[in-house]
């Protein structure tokens, strides 16, 4: 027969192989948390430096086009203004 202290023995053992287990588990699932988590600070940190570089260069080429717009003459104007229809009218009609 067991004696009690071979039962208990063997009780603790089984405990403490589970919590062994269940520590190792815990770890494996935090490191691997962990690198997802690295990895998604990761890519945000990518998209934003792409995105900010396409912000950068539309900025840049919106300079340069008011640059060439404005040393073409027209003070940076994105379209021409027309009188109203009824005034064009008139000044045609008076024109002849």
């Amino acid at each position: 027969m067991a004696t009690s202290s071979t039962v208990s023995s063997q009780e603790a053992l089984e405990r403490a192989e589970r919590n062994f287990k269940k520590k190792e588990m815990q770890a494996r699932e935090a490191s691997k948390a962990m690198a997802e988590y690295e990895a998604r600070l990761r890519a945000e940190r990518e998209k934003t430096a792409r995105l900010r570089a396409l912000r950068e260069a539309k900025e840049a080429a919106d300079a340069a086009a008011r640059a060439a717009a404005k040393a073409a003459g027209d003070g940076g104007a994105k379209g021409t203004v027309r009188k109203p229809a009824k005034k064009r009218m008139l000044a045609a009609a008076g024109a002849k």
